[in-house]
């Protein structure tokens, strides 16, 4: 028997045991209820997922051709949107949502829009982690629902509910993996930790830190970055660990994020207690002036030792210690092994472009103490992807000695590259093969397990808003919307043109049913608007 049945099987005699009191309760209906309603809380949805996201990771280390991808949400409707959208076209495997502290600071603050810079309240990132659940709960609940219309119909006309059925107990459920970011911890490790409780409490599986100082936390692509010595992230590893064993989420996935490519800052020198320690690691990459007049020194320096010689560290006017330079690559590397070494499951590299080949030379530099290491990695809309890829292709015709000559050359030209007339020319068709073979090259020559967009939904949102509106305000008036938006939905099958139904008027009127009986009063009916499509 399928497991619909045996559910109505099983209410149906719980039903008959509760006598007269419970004679207006309908088992069939009760379960469907069960049925939309799989995921009774967050926790059960953070161990779902992770059970996914490992799974995943192993599927990974077989076949690299088997990355997973996610885009950023700051919505739980463009999180429903989107797995929808993918559910329909090719299923949810290997699709998750990304959870991006940039855009929940931008859009989702009431202080208003910030920078990314861990102002924001910290709650709003596992309440945004239950808003998306809750869409996409409900998008489970809607589709259902009108699968369950089908079979009452077939039912009706005396037609086979074999497969009808089938599908009710094959469901794919629009849950997925999440990964959040919860920036640099919002705080010290006892912050981190009761942060990251409340994120996976919400449903989070994979949380995402960052080794910049927390209240000087910075974009990822901007500067001024400022990160921490190993000890102090470290910490926060193992709160983010402890927080996953304490709510019983034992596989649950920590993304450790290193800054140091493009950080040239510390806020501290860390104490070493003998020669090597991870302290002394970190000190030899400070930017060091050897004393060797004791009289050279002036009031308020500090000093230390390497390697038998008395070093002051270069401190700046703000009280922060610079790095040498050059030394971003080494920084990264030590930054991820020690992650690994502490606990962390994936790494995240922020880089300052799209590169495979940079992105691969300091992942297999990893691999060399960890050959399993994999990647999350952030393909931002902070990249001129268009010109850093044409700028490529550009550089390797030159190296290959090809003719340029019809091209601007990028040395002489700021941002040549870019122009509209180029658009169909062979190089630029070139670097639009090499973007679109982007996430397909990178996991398999750089170890890149995940590929996300940070903040995609945000540009897509304000492109759509400023088409929609240039046309509306302007000559196009109500046919921008008629033209661009409503009929492309209809001609798509997008569930959004019924937005009634979408938003669960539907499935209101049923629990009235279900409630009321005949004396539901229903949304739904000849005379509602949705007929129309």
């Amino acid at each position: 028997m399928s497991g619909y049945l045996n559910d109505i099987k099983q209410q149906e005699s719980l039903v008959k045991a509760q006598g007269n009191a419970w004679r207006n309760i309908n088992a069939e209906y009760a379960v469907r209820m069960a049925t939309q309603n799989r995921f009774r809380t967050g926790l059960e949805i953070a161990q779902y997922t992770a059970d996914i996201m490992r799974k995943d990771m192993a599927d990974y280390d077989k076949d690299t051709s088997l990355y997973t991808q996610s885009l950023g949400c700051w919505h739980g409707f463009t999180a429903q949107q989107m797995m929808m959208a993918v559910k329909r076209y090719e299923g949810t495997n290997k699709n998750y949502v990304y959870l991006s502290g940039w855009m929940v600071a931008a859009l989702r603050s009431k202080f208003g829009p910030l920078p990314d810079q861990s102002m924001h309240e910290k709650t709003t990132v596992p309440d945004l982690i239950e808003e998306i659940y809750k869409f996409l709960k409900q998008a489970d609940a809607r589709e259902l629902r009108h699968i369950f219309i089908e079979l009452d119909e077939a039912r009706a006309a005396n037609k086979p509910v074999d497969e009808i059925i089938a599908r009710i107990d094959n469901f794919e459920t629009h849950v997925v993996p999440i990964i959040a970011d919860i920036d640099a911890g919002f705080g010290n490790e006892e912050a981190t930790y009761l942060l990251a409780k409340q994120m996976i409490e919400a449903g989070a599986c994979c949380i995402q830190i960052e080794n910049q100082v927390s209240d000087q936390k910075q974009c990822g692509h901007q500067a001024g970055k400022v990160t921490v010595p190993h000890e102090d992230f470290l910490s926060k590893i193992n709160a983010v660990r402890y927080a996953f064993l304490e709510l019983g989420i034992d596989n649950g996935v920590i993304v450790a994020r290193t800054d140091s490519l493009g950080a040239g800052l510390t806020q501290k020198v860390p104490v070493s207690k003998k020669a090597g320690d991870l302290a002394s690691q970190y000190n030899d990459f400070l930017e060091c002036d050897h004393i060797d007049d004791l009289s050279k020194l002036e009031d308020g320096d500090i000093t230390i030792h390497q390697g038998g010689k008395l070093m002051r560290p270069t401190r700046l006017d703000n009280g922060l210690y610079a790095f040498k330079e050059n030394t971003g690559f080494d920084r990264v590397v030590l930054d991820c092994v020690t992650s690994l070494d502490s606990g962390a499951d994936l790494l995240w590299i922020e880089t300052e472009k799209p590169n495979v080949a940079q992105i691969a030379e300091m992942v297999d530099a990893v691999k060399k103490v960890h050959p399993t290491a994999k990647l999350v990695y952030n393909n931002s809309p902070s990249f001129n992807w268009t010109l850093a890829f044409r700028e490529q292709v550009y550089g390797e015709w030159v190296a290959a000695g090809k003719d340029v000559s019809a091209y601007p050359d990028p040395a002489k030209v700021d941002k040549g590259l870019m122009g509209v007339e180029l658009d169909d020319t062979e190089l630029a068709k070139e670097a639009d093969k090499l973007v679109q073979a982007f996430q397909r090259d990178a996991s398999r020559e750089a170890g890149i397990f995940h590929h996300l967009i940070t903040l995609p939904t945000y540009h897509e949102t304000a492109l759509g808003t400023n088409i929609l509106s240039e046309g509306y305000f302007g000559e196009l008036g109500m046919l921008a919307y008629v033209r661009d938006i409503q009929r492309q939905e209809i001609r798509r099958e997008q569930e959004s043109v019924k937005h009634q139904d979408l938003a669960g008027s539907n499935i209101g009127d049923d629990h009235k049913e279900y409630f009321s009986g005949e004396h539901a009063l229903l949304a739904g009916g000849t005379d509602n608007t949705m007929n129309q499509f």
